[in-house]
């Protein structure tokens, strides 16, 4: 094409464009998609061939669980360099210390990797459902006094946030029988229960009138993963009656899970 056909040809051009200014929009558009076409690493948006309608209709999901555990650490520090080494892949929303000291390690609203392979309830992911709660201790000794109060205090603020309820404040022991035993036999389970944490056969001794109940059905309906029986009743009898056994179920321990279902069954959320 000569030099001035082309000149001319553009001047044609230019007066259709001021005439239609949707050709110019069009040509526009077209001209961004040519080069967004090329760019092959650019986002596509959340994802390709997914029409995007939000709805205002959600929420921040809240955990509805608390696990406590113990560190099986003789120090804080040593506890606090385990749940904070990358390599290690464990953590705790919180330790508290001997001495009653409160550390928070990871927010509320971050799924803290302290459960590991869990069951409790039909519940399989405990770690992305509650607040892990680590106490620092060897599992041998005595949990000591400042350390419980700080434990209610704290348990107390999560109750007030999340509306947990009370049968589902449970140990590390319970949603992992057989693999671990924490909080040890000297956890005051009974204390805590009387705060309202916790899962408590208030029936002093259980009604020897009522009929016991199949031990499996009992534990399964309570929370435990009934998987490995003897780990079950051993977890059971740990978190209930302060004992490390194994062995069969007698007739009083029968009755007490019979008291704990009826106890479970009646206790409401706070």
């Amino acid at each position: 094409m000569s030099l001035w056909r082309w000149h001319r040809s553009c001047r044609q051009q230019h007066a259709r464009w001021r005439s239609c200014p949707w050709l110019l929009h069009a040509a526009g558009l077209a001209l961004v998609a040519s080069i967004v076409a090329g760019c092959g690493g650019l986002p596509a948006g959340p994802a390709a061939g997914v029409v995007s309608v939000p709805s205002p209709n959600h929420n921040a999901r809240r955990p509805n669980f608390v696990i406590l555990h113990d560190t099986t650490s003789s120090t804080v520090e040593h506890a606090l360099k385990t749940l904070t080494d990358p390599a290690r892949q464990v953590s705790s929303h919180y330790l508290i210390g001997r001495d009653g000291t409160l550390y928070q390690l990871v927010d509320e609203d971050r799924r803290a990797w302290h459960a590991g392979a869990s069951h409790w309830g039909g519940n399989t992911d405990l770690n992305s459902a509650s607040i892990g709660i680590e106490l620092d201790n060897t599992g041998v000794e005595p949990y000591p006094e400042a350390q419980i109060v700080r434990l209610l205090q704290l348990l107390q603020e999560l109750r007030e946030r999340y509306r947990i309820p009370a049968g589902n404040v449970i140990g590390h022991g319970d949603i992992a029988p057989g693999r671990k035993v924490d909080p040890s036999r000297h956890f005051p389970w009974q204390r805590l229960a009387a705060e309202g944490f916790g899962l408590w056969c208030r029936e002093q001794p259980p009604d020897p009138e009522l009929a016991p109940v199949d031990p499996l059905l009992a534990l399964q309906a309570i929370g435990y993963d009934v998987a490995d029986p003897a780990a079950a009743v051993t977890a059971f009898r740990r978190h209930f009656l302060g004992i490390d056994l194994a062995g069969e179920t007698n007739l009083a321990e029968r009755q007490l899970m019979r008291c704990l279902l009826l106890e479970k069954r009646r206790k409401p959320a706070p």
